[in-house]
Formats: structure tokens, sequence, C-alpha cells
């Protein structure tokens, strides 16, 4: 198996040997991923998903073009998506129904794009990697696609009916008895193979474990949550060019909703066995409803009986509008990267899943500006949600705050939160006149160029230069 080596410094693009010395005792050992063995073979279109970054002139390189982010995992992204549904059945139809709205509409992706790019990007760099590769191949270890659906309870304690998984889950019982408890779990052992002998190397061909597909599915899981429960407090009409869930069930379902798939989240972020990783990922949570009380703080902090933002434009609105930007967006990208080189058996000490959170913080935090900027630029259909609907929430983003700078008019308005008649269209028309979305995209540009900086120490691979390819793409997306 060939392996791509790390380099000390970073260099050109070079042939990569053929072989690695040393080669350890365990390279036989085999991982079971979502990866066909025919997929390669057959020249993939660019998957629907990719005209979300869709840029107004893409560049096309003829003479080395690099890999299209979402073609490199295109097959990983389709069955993820799919396998995903079986995760989200319930007892209650409606439920069922309505947990599974968002993911039936096209969507970014984004977020399980980074998890499986970084999992590939660095398998095979961690000193634990030849752990989590045994685990993923050997029968009871925990680490096979087929045991982590696997309740670590017993089906008639969890009490979690799930139609789609009618072997692992049970209905509720209207009678319950005392029952002998079930022999402990002998989990086999794992080859005895010294830490001390790895060598990093990304493993060639790159490489997915189920565990990291799983965390895949959990990152969108979460986002999608959050959406939820986003389009009830902002009374969203639409979402990913659709009637939003509030639209189409009601407030009150949409809530639940979102609540249980944070359930189903928690239960299989339980089953893939790393501590590191649960507390990653639950923090996400938490940081998704800071960002939104930060978020309702700054719009109705006079009715919550807080301090609202500062009356003249400065550092601390900044830091509060870029806080929030990385609680409701970054966190759950730089999270995610993190936790996917966690499972991949990175280690404490090792450089590997710093680079994934600064990485995923950075770009996080580009995308989200973009974002704020395409609210003032797109349309409806473009955006696939509402045009405008920052400034018609209240809410004043990066080119309203640079606005602000150069037009002190914005001032009133912005601490008025566009209420009265006109605000919104006079609002628009300050930022327009001023250069504040240039200085936004500036902004993102910074961020990308960062996240794309801190690559530099990961061995070259597709996979990285995906990540790389990803940095461009995030600015220069028109939708």
């Amino acid at each position: 198996m060939r392996r791509w080596p790390v380099a000390g410094v970073r260099r050109p693009s070079l042939p990569q040997p053929a072989s690695v010395t040393g080669a350890r005792a365990h390279r036989n050992y085999s991982v079971h991923v979502l990866q066909k063995k025919a997929a390669p073979a057959q020249p993939q279109a660019p998957p629907a998903t990719d005209t979300y970054f869709a840029t107004s002139a893409p560049s096309t390189p003829k003479a080395s073009p690099r890999p299209d982010p979402y073609a490199l995992v295109a097959p990983q992204l389709k069955e993820l998506r799919e396998t995903l549904l079986n995760l989200l059945g319930s007892s209650h139809p409606s439920l069922t129904e309505i947990a599974k709205y968002y993911f039936l509409h096209p969507s970014k992706q984004l977020r399980p794009l980074l998890v499986l790019l970084f999992s590939q990007a660095t398998n095979g760099l961690g000193s634990g990697w030849y752990l989590k590769k045994w685990a993923a191949e050997c029968e009871g270890a925990g680490g096979r696609a087929e045991e982590l659906d696997r309740p670590l309870t017993r089906a008639d304690v969890l009490n979690d009916w799930n139609p789609n998984m009618p072997d692992h889950t049970a209905s509720f019982q209207t009678s319950f008895t005392l029952r002998s408890p079930r022999p402990p779990h002998q989990p086999p052992l794992p080859p005895p193979i010294s830490p001390a002998l790895h060598v990093p190397a990304v493993e060639d061909p790159l490489t997915l474990l189920p565990t990291q597909v799983r965390l895949a599915q959990i990152v969108e899981m979460i986002h999608v949550a959050s959406l939820l429960h986003d389009d009830v407090i902002d009374k969203s009409p639409l979402r990913r060019g659709a009637a939003s869930a509030p639209a189409a069930f009601g407030n009150k379902l949409s809530v639940l909703a979102g609540d249980f798939l944070l359930g189903r989240t928690s239960a299989a972020l339980s089953r893939l066995g790393e501590n590191e990783v649960v507390e990653l990922i639950a923090s996400v949570i938490a940081n998704l409803v800071e960002g939104e009380i930060l978020q309702l703080k700054s719009v109705h902090a006079e009715e919550l009986g807080l301090p609202g933002l500062s009356p003249t434009v400065g550092q601390e609105n900044w830091n509060i509008y870029l806080q929030k930007t990385y609680l409701k967006t970054a966190s759950l990208m730089a999270k995610g990267a993190r936790a996917a080189v966690v499972l991949g058996g990175c280690r404490e000490g090792e450089i590997w899943k710093e680079v994934a959170y600064a990485y995923g913080r950075n770009l996080g935090i580009a995308f989200q500006l973009v974002d704020d900027i395409l609210d003032y630029e797109a349309g409806d259909a473009t955006l696939g949600k509402p045009g405008g609907a920052d400034l018609q929430l209240g809410l004043a983003t990066g080119p309203a705050l640079f606005a602000w700078e150069e037009h002190p008019e914005m001032g009133p308005l912005i601490k008025r939160k566009f209420e009265q008649p006109g605000d919104v269209e006079l609002a628009r028309d300050f930022v327009r006149r001023s250069s504040g979305v240039e200085r936004t995209r500036d902004l993102a540009r910074a961020h990308a160029d960062k996240a794309r900086e801190v690559l530099a120490v990961l061995p070259d691979s597709d996979a990285k230069a995906a990540l790389e390819v990803l940095t461009e793409r995030v600015v220069k997306r028109t939708s």
C-alpha cells in the first residue's frame, strides 16, 4: 500500500515515493469504508450540491487540474445522505416526516464534506491510527459500520422505537418486569503494536473509517436541527428553495423535530467510542444556543433587559458580530473537523487536530461573512431563502457595520433595528454607497487565506488539495 509521507517543510508538488521504508506490522489490516471499488473507475459528473459553490468566472486550469472537493467524495456524500434517513425514524409518522423534511431538499453539505475531506487528509498521521484501523475491521471492536447502529443499552430500556431499525429497538411496554443483566461484553484485544513504531503517512488510496462517516452524518443532523429552530425564531417562510418547516408544519412540530434530531445525534455520538469527540460535539450544541442568545441580545436587548450594541461603531460591536458568527456557524465546522481527526487516531500533542480546528474555524467565519454579503446581493431564488432577511430581522452584519463607519447616519437605523418604514431600504442604500460589501469580502478572504495557510503542515494528497480549493470557492461563491 502506497503512503503519502510527511514532509518536514512545505515543498512544491513532487512525485511521491512508491513506498515507505520501515513498514508497520499492521499494514495488512483492511478498513471497511463506504467507498465502492468500482466508483473510481467511472468518471463522476459534479454533484448537484456543487452548484452552490459555482462562481461567476470558474477557473479550469489546463496544466494540472486540482481535485473538485465534492467530486472527490461524491459517492460517500450520496450514500451518507441515503443512510442518514434511517437514523430519523420515529414511532410518530408526522415526526419522522418533518425530521426528514430538510434532508430531502438540495443542500451544500459543507459540514459533512469537511469531515470527510479532513478524515482522508489525515488518516494515517495520528499515532493511534493503527488501533482505529484495526477497530474498523475487527468484529466486536466497535468500529465497524454495522456496530455503530447497535445500542449500548438494551432496547427495552432505551424505548427508542425506530421502525427503520426493528432489530435494534423496541416499542414501549405497558408493564415491565425485572430482568437479569446480560453478560458483559468482552471486546477483542488489539494487535500488540507499539505507537513508537508509527510512521506518519497519509493512507493511499485515501481512506475513510465508518466512525468518520457516521460523524459526518451527525454534524449534518445538528446543522439541520439548528435550521429548524432558527426558522421558528426568525419566522422564515423559505428554506432551501421551498417552504420552511414552520411554514409547512407549524412552529410546535418544527421545534420538536429539532429536539428529536438532537436526541438522535446524541445517541449516535455515544457509539463512536471517543470521549473527546463527544465533548467537542456536545459543546457545539451549547455554542449554537449561545450564538442565538447573542443575536437575540443584539436585536431584543431592551425587551430582555440586557445591554445592546454600543451606540457608536467600534471594536466592541465587531467582536460581538464575529463571536456570534463563530458560535452559530464556524463552531460546528471547526469542531467537526477536529473530531474527525481524533477519530482517525490523532492524540494529544499531535499537530493534526490543531490544523483541523484552525482550518474549520477560519473557513466557517469566511463562509458566514460571504453569506452576509449575499443577503445584500442575491435574491430569494438564488439563496433559497428570503433575500434581505438580516435587515428585516434587525441584524447589522459585516456590510452594515462597515457602512456605518463611512456613513454615520447608519447608526440610528441600526440602533432602532431598522423598524421604521423605509429603514431597510435606506440601510441598503447606505451599504450600496459604501465599500461595506468589498471590505466584508476582504475580511472573508483574509480568513479563507489563513485557512489555506494552516494546511501547509499536512502532507500532499488529493484531499489536502481539495481543502485548498474549498477556501477559494467559499469566498467566490454567488449562492
